[in-house]
């Protein structure tokens, strides 16, 4: 069954169409993977879906409810979490401090009158969210370090930080938009690893990532794009050996393997 819909969808910059009628869908408990040339619509079409960017054209639902009129903030309390290419952790806060602002968009008593008063539902609330941010923690192997400030980790640690971030809202779709770019070798494993698990556990992923590697090894299906449009879908197997994908990308081999 279908989680997420994308139906028609265009983004267009001036009389760029940076995607142009685009439709697909992410199967409820998956990983999709998104690839394609760079300039092919990738990031645009992660911000159109999260409500970062204004659509011209087309129709998305998350459980058949449609959600391209809402906000942010209102996707996500709906159960959308994404990530940036960018890091966008607070160095200057702890660990346990960066995963709890993620539960913001599902928190009940927040506002400032509340937190000022620290009504006994709010206490209450402020202990059930640092429980939660602890437990995405443990789940990365990082609850030991908790207080620690989050600038003194390395790159792969911190962007294993806003994945669990990201997951402390408990979403239903985790987005994830290059999770591994910039990451030493060394460093990829990990974040694999990480995202096989996060999905075991019930969370449809769907991500955008350049290193094939990765994407042929964790991904179910993969959808293929190339000038905003519509290349290619299927499974690992069939985008790898599909002539029109394999020349999209200039004949370079698409490797079906990764070190997770």
């Amino acid at each position: 069954m279908a989680l997420l819909d994308v139906e028609g969808l265009r983004v267009t910059f001036g009389g760029l169409h940076a995607v142009d009628g685009l439709s697909t869908s992410v199967r409820e408990g998956s990983i999709k993977g998104i690839i394609g040339p760079n300039g092919a619509g990738k990031t645009t079409l992660f911000n159109a879906i999260a409500g970062i960017q204004r659509l011209s054209q087309g129709m998305i639902t998350l459980e058949g409810r449609r959600i391209e009129t809402l906000k942010p903030f209102q996707r996500a309390k709906l159960g959308l979490a994404r990530t940036f290419q960018n890091l966008q952790i607070f160095p200057e806060l702890s660990l346990i401090e960066n995963v709890m602002i993620g539960c913001h968009p599902k928190a009940q008593a927040s506002g400032f009158i509340a937190s000022m008063l620290g009504t006994p539902r709010t206490r209450e609330e402020e202990r059930r969210i640092e429980a939660t941010a602890y437990a995405k923690l443990a789940l990365l192997g990082m609850a030991d370090r908790a207080m620690s400030l989050a600038g003194n980790l390395s790159f792969g640690e911190s962007k294993l930080l806003e994945i669990a971030r990201a997951l402390a809202a408990d979403p239903k779709v985790l987005m994830l938009d290059e999770p591994i770019a910039g990451v030493p070798a060394s460093e990829q494993a990990p974040i694999a690893r990480m995202i096989r698990q996060v999905n075991a556990q019930g969370v449809t992923v769907v991500l955008v990532e350049h290193n094939m590697r990765m994407v042929m090894g964790l991904c179910d299906e993969i959808l293929v794009l190339r000038s905003g449009r519509f290349l290619a879908e299927g499974t690992p197997a069939e985008i790898s050996s599909n002539p029109e994908v394999i020349g999209a990308y200039l004949g370079q081999p698409l490797e079906e393997t990764v070190d997770a």
